[in-house]
């Protein structure tokens, strides 16, 4: 057989085998768990399968830079994501066949090895033929790398020569239709030894021995039978016997073709390693990719949702600057257009403390600038207008958990623990979101546990959302500036989810909140303003 082509490294979301071999390292990842995915939606949004969404964050801007190219082909390009599409069946299977083969030894294994290089020739032709026509369109470097790729592997006489030998012995071995054994019997007609006469392309037809003597057309007929051997896969064996017999065949037709087929192992070896092992690694990233593009060609076109690509600011300017920012998962269950809104950090605010009326939109924004940050660190474009972000060590969400007590400790001391946790893992670096927490106790003691972590989450020097039902603690954030500012902390400023005429509006203002104004507009909307009570009874104020 020809040399193989020379070996490089290919990947759609890594840039370089060393940047990859960094993304291993759990170091070098953000600290970003399922359950924080799982709080902002992600999860449902994303609807992966074999892998897990928390496998691709980065905190690597060269490899950002690299996804967003990427990217940027699959959403100007929509025959690439139907290319990879047709793909991942494909891929699919060669992965359950390495499965099954890793369960299978002898005849069965190198039968199955036949089927997998013919699968990973059909792999590579569908590739192929899915980006050879693209090539003009195409300016990422990880697609231009992988067609490139494909047009050597495709081209080359290794891969013709492969390409002919895999047809003639698929060939042979695929018409085999049936074969003939024979038996031969001792004295009181017991089996002594039996094998394999011929292998036939052809399958036997069922007899009697009667029809065998007086139909003339049967005398020179070699593949009727005058009897069954055994009822094969009738229900009337046991799951033993059958796989006694199914082995024994296929010991028998690894024999015949043992030199053919028995080589074969080392031609996958060589061919899997050496030129195609590069499709098994493109599997998960096959699947991230597509099931993010449909993401984002939804937001995009069903719902009429703007996505970005942002500018990727350095680490330590800790920016996020975003216009027309949204909540992904929102945007698709709604059938009205999203309400979008501005949201950015400055020398004037780290933290924002975010008040305003129960279901006014304070969770939305909150779980939006969790999701665009996290998009942003799996290298997608952002659900907004425009965005300009710095890279996070980690997103830490602080959300309510419904009303489940701990025998131990209770729900205001399970929620302080947790809060525990999170100052314990977090950094200067990290993006903090705090959703209603301390709404299982009185508004004094909230109030107090509340003032006393958002100038610790100052002190830090995070960035992040504390939304509030506790419109007082904002009352009180020059305050709290005064006091983070003795450990050198980022500012606080206030947020206020709207309300327009009794209704809410779902747009957020950079404000001081006035709370007494929610109540009186709700009050009024329902009917229960004092005049209008008393109005009703002639009475007056």
């Amino acid at each position: 057989m020809s040399e193989t082509v020379e070996k490089q490294f290919i990947s759609l979301l890594y840039p370089s085998e060393q940047s990859k071999l960094s993304h291993q390292d759990s170091a070098h990842r953000p600290n970003i768990s399922p359950d924080v995915t799982r709080e902002l939606g992600l999860d449902e949004i994303f609807a992966l399968r074999g892998v897990s969404l928390c496998d691709f964050f980065t905190m690597d801007e060269e490899v950002i830079r690299y996804r967003l190219s990427t990217f940027g082909d699959c959403l100007s390009i929509p025959e690439l994501v139907t290319a990879l599409g047709k793909v991942r069946p494909v891929l699919d299977d060669i992965r359950q066949l390495r499965v099954l083969e890793d369960e299978k030894s002898g005849s069965d294994a190198y039968l199955y090895s036949i089927t997998e290089i013919e699968l990973y020739v059909s792999a590579i032709e569908v590739l192929w033929e899915g980006l050879a026509p693209l090539r003009g369109q195409l300016k990422s470097d990880a697609f231009l790398s992988l067609a490139r790729l494909l047009e050597v592997l495709t081209q080359s006489e290794y891969y013709k020569e492969l390409n002919e030998k895999l047809n003639a012995l698929s060939s042979r071995v695929h018409e085999i239709h049936s074969i003939t054994v024979g038996i031969n019997l001792d004295a009181t007609l017991r089996p002594v030894n039996a094998g394999v006469i011929s292998i036939n392309s052809e399958q036997f037809k069922g007899g009697k021995l009667l029809d065998k003597i007086l139909r003339f057309s049967f005398r020179n007929d070699a593949f009727t039978t005058i009897a069954p051997l055994t009822p094969v896969n009738k229900g009337t064996q046991s799951d033993n016997r059958q796989e006694a017999l199914v082995g024994a065949l296929n010991n028998a037709i690894e024999e015949v073709y043992r030199s053919s087929v028995k080589g074969w192992h080392a031609i996958v070896d060589e061919y899997v390693l050496d030129n195609a092992d590069f499709l098994l690694q493109l599997i998960p990233e096959i699947e991230f990719l597509s099931r993010a593009t449909e993401l984002l060609l939804s937001l995009k076109e069903k719902k009429k949702a703007n996505v970005t690509f942002p500018e990727i600011a350095p680490r330590e300017d800790k920016t996020f600057i975003t216009k027309g920012i949204y909540n992904p998962r929102v945007a698709l269950a709604i059938t009205e257009s999203v309400v979008t809104n501005d949201l950015v950090f400055d020398e004037r605010a780290g933290i924002y403390i975010l008040t305003g009326p129960n279901r006014g939109g304070k969770s939305v924004i909150t779980v939006a600038m969790g999701a665009v940050q996290a998009m942003f660190q799996l290298g997608l474009p952002v659900p907004c207008d425009y965005a300009k972000l710095s890279v996070a060590d980690g997103i830490f969400t602080h959300f309510p958990e419904g009303a489940d007590d701990t025998i131990d400790k209770g729900r205001l001391g399970e929620e302080c623990a947790r809060l525990r946790e999170i100052f314990d893992a977090l950094s200067g670096d990290s993006v903090v979101l705090l959703d209603e927490s301390f709404s299982s106790t009185g508004a004094f003691e909230a109030t107090y546990i509340a003032s006393e972590i958002l100038v610790a989450l100052c002190a830090r020097r995070v960035r992040g959302i504390f939304s509030t039902h506790l419109h007082d603690l904002a009352s009180t954030v020059d305050e709290l500036n005064r006091r983070s500012a003795c450990y050198g902390g980022v500012a606080l400023d206030t947020l206020v989810a709207g309300i327009e005429e009794g209704r809410r509006s779902f747009l957020i203002t950079r404000t001081k909140p006035d709370g007494k104004s929610y109540a009186r507009d709700i009050a009024q909307k329902y009917g229960l303003a004092l005049d209008e009570l008393l109005r009703e009874k002639g009475e007056t104020l």
